[in-house]
């Protein structure tokens, strides 16, 4: 086991991040106007092996975000990059697109974390930090609700560190959640606040599939939750939210330029979604730059139904193409006690 000093580099309206050099990480920022330099604690083995406990502290090996681990979840991931797996869309045959969903792609068991960010890091994280959302409870009500500064991350994605700061991650859940106990490693465990909040919230926080697929360097990871059911005089809505992150795999920089969804309802409808960017942004994913994350939401007249799609990228040199984003399943999971 090694251990080594990290230092946490904060940009000026930028990411935040840790030292490319001694961590490995790519740089997340185009500004280098330095603010401050501070260190955030030590460097532990990165686990190959097993899972993290709960309470265990991190850096986000792409976002460079601090955060600290909840609980974790079991998640079937469908790559269609594995070789002899994939089968090509035609992006232009609106009929066939829901034929291609994730189950036809050997899927394979990975684990994903529950986590949350810390607040002072949030304004700097080229992701939504408002990810996790859920249905209120008033009876007809459309409303979404969103819990700030919680993000799922997907193992190889933890950079695990130890600190002797006594609150190294500011965020109002935090204290609620999580207890100091120092002979345990990590020093610290959950509360039963945190097993009641994670029962309770069980459907709707649920990690279950995720979608992988690449087109020209750029990998678009697609995971689906479902959120519940309003039930009205007119008839059953059914929502989900969807996860998208982006990354550029090469050296050349791409922009988002546009978006292309198609939505299938089991119920026989067939809904074309066309736009500039994606939730206000054209994105570039550069070298030093090369993750964007955010979430959406959908809903459906039918317990069931399709996704998938395409973004128009341009890249540096001008040239265009159509990334593929990988079709998924929205699965209502047969919900018993819809909303009303």
């Amino acid at each position: 086991m090694f251990s080594t000093k990290l230092t946490h580099l904060v940009f000026n309206k930028a990411s935040i991040n840790v030292k490319a050099i001694i961590l490995n990480i790519r740089p997340y920022s185009t500004n280098y106007n330095l603010v401050k330099l501070a260190e955030v604690g030590r460097l532990e083995t990165p686990k190959l092996d097993g899972k993290y406990e709960t309470g265990q502290l991190f850096l986000h090996r792409v976002f460079g975000y601090r955060g600290v681990t909840l609980f974790p979840w079991i998640a079937k991931v469908y790559d269609r990059d594995v070789p002899n797996q994939r089968d090509d869309i035609k992006l232009d045959d609106s009929s066939a697109g829901y034929n291609h969903v994730g189950k036809e792609v050997k899927g394979h068991t990975h684990i994903y974390y529950q986590v949350l960010i810390d607040s002072r890091d949030c304004p700097f994280v080229r992701a939504q930090t408002e990810a996790v959302t859920f249905l209120g409870n008033q009876e007809n009500s459309r409303s979404l609700y969103a819990i700030p500064g919680l993000d799922y991350v997907a193992h190889e994605d933890i950079l695990p560190y130890t600190t002797t700061d006594r609150q190294p991650i500011q965020h109002e859940l935090f204290e609620k959640f999580l207890a100091r106990d120092h002979e345990r490693d990590p020093p610290f465990v959950p509360k039963d606040t945190l097993k009641a909040w994670q029962e309770k919230n069980h459907p709707w926080l649920e990690l279950s599939d995720v979608h992988k697929e690449t087109t020209e360097n750029v990998r678009v990871t697609a995971i689906p939750f479902y959120m519940g059911c309003r039930v009205s005089p007119q008839g059953n809505v059914y929502w989900w939210r969807y996860c998208i992150r982006l990354e550029n795999l090469s050296d050349l920089a791409v922009q988002l330029r546009e978006r292309h969804w198609r939505i299938f309802s089991l119920s026989g409808t067939l809904e074309t979604v066309r736009g500039r960017g994606v939730v206000g942004q054209e994105p570039i994913l550069s070298k030093s730059q090369p993750a964007f994350q955010y979430s959406s939401h959908v809903s459906l007249q039918s317990a069931n139904g399709h996704m998938w799609g395409n973004f128009r990228m341009e890249r540096e040199d001008g040239y265009t193409f159509d990334c593929r984003i990988p079709p998924f399943s929205l699965d209502s999971k047969q919900d018993p006690n819809p909303h009303n």
